[in-house]
């Protein structure tokens, strides 16, 4: 029996659906693949607790009255006391100090696994001495929902380039949140802020809407899918066309550009209305791997493709080999949840899983 020692950082939404999915199929991967899951440690940015044996069904309760305060230190000095096997530390946190942390942490030992995609879009000189660190003390980092949520663009990226298979270009709809606000947009009479209140409350947009917006998330995911193309680039280098009008930019506080959303009204019937006949709007990212171009923008897409027929919060990968020159591959499912990001985590704690001996 294989045992795998779970390190929790983050217990908001996706933390939350991590462990009940753990909880849930932890006695399955022990008959079915003989791995031993135990979380010892959970822990938000102020307190974590503790259990050698790991955590139960009342972890929550648990975590209200026996999570004490503590440094990074704590955690690998526990590690060493109990000396816990394969451990792995999984961030389920929005943190950028946590990310700084993880080259301390493969030298302690650990292996990582990030929803948190901060480590890959970081500067090059960050993201290549991390991936040094990993190999030299023969550690896994494993990061699918940084792109995509739970769809397999990353493993099918990697997989291509082990293949010997080049990629010529990736295009699609990379922002869940994106896509449900456009593919809601284009098919209703309902004014461009009504949609975007809708995404809010569905959860789907971050409470300043801006953060969607701005174009810097799927920015950020074109960077992820570069640099596994071999791609040097950093994230100045990616062209973002913003959604947001100058008067609404970041100066206006929240609060201030919730009132205010309806002079966003006339800006987006405007390009709808510029559109060729059944056309659809769609927020695009796209990698032209010959010319190392990165760009997001708006763009109108002939409604009878693949990009103009997606629904809901889909994300649509377009992926473009030697191979698939003329009819690309395409990956597309749901592309937001929390739900489907804890899911996608999952699975990669289980194909790490499978890589230890």
């Amino acid at each position: 029996m294989k045992e795998v020692n779970i390190i929790l950082f983050g217990v908001g939404n996706v933390g939350n659906r991590l462990i009940d999915q753990f909880l849930k199929i932890r006695s399955r991967w022990v008959e079915e693949f003989e791995i031993s899951l135990k979380i010892p440690v959970i822990a938000n940015s102020e307190k974590a607790i503790f259990k050698p044996e790991g955590i139960g069904e009342n972890w929550e309760k648990d975590f209200q009255y026996s999570a004490v305060s503590y440094q990074l230190e704590s955690i690998l000095e526990f590690n060493r006391e109990h000396q816990l096997e394969n451990p792995v530390v999984i961030d389920a946190t929005a943190s950028k100090e946590l990310v700084l942390h993880y080259p301390e942490l493969v030298k302690k030992g650990f292996h990582l696994v990030a929803a948190n995609k901060i480590a890959n879009t970081l500067s090059g000189e960050f993201y290549y001495g991390l991936r040094r660190e990993l190999q030299k003390h023969k550690k896994h980092f494993y990061y699918e929902t940084n792109v995509g949520a739970g769809l397999p663009i990353v493993q099918t990226l990697q997989e291509l380039h082990r293949a010997g298979e080049k990629v010529t270009r990736i295009r699609g709809v990379f922002s869940g949140s994106l896509s449900f606000i456009f593919n809601t947009f284009s098919e209703s009479d309902a004014e461009f802020s009504e949609v975007l209140q809708q995404a809010g409350k569905l959860g789907y947009t971050e409470p300043d809407a801006r953060e969607d917006l701005s174009g810097n998330d799927v920015g950020r995911k074109l960077l992820i899918l570069a640099r596994e193309l071999q791609l040097k680039k950093e994230f100045k280098e990616v062209k973002i066309q913003s959604l947001i009008p100058e008067k609404l930019n970041g100066k206006t506080s929240t609060e201030d550009f919730q009132k205010r959303i309806s002079e966003l009204d006339e800006i987006f019937e405007k390009h709808k209305k510029e559109q060729q006949t059944d056309h659809v709007l769609r927020y695009v990212g796209e990698i032209k791997v010959g010319k190392a171009s990165l760009e997001a923008r708006l763009i109108s897409e002939p409604r009878q493709t693949a990009l103009g027929q997606i629904k809901g919060a889909d994300n649509i990968f377009e992926i473009y080999t030697e191979s698939y020159a003329e009819q690309p591959m395409v990956i597309q499912g749901a592309g937001a949840g929390a739900a489907v990001t804890a899911r996608g985590v999952v699975s990669d704690v289980l194909k790490l899983s499978n890589r230890l001996n």
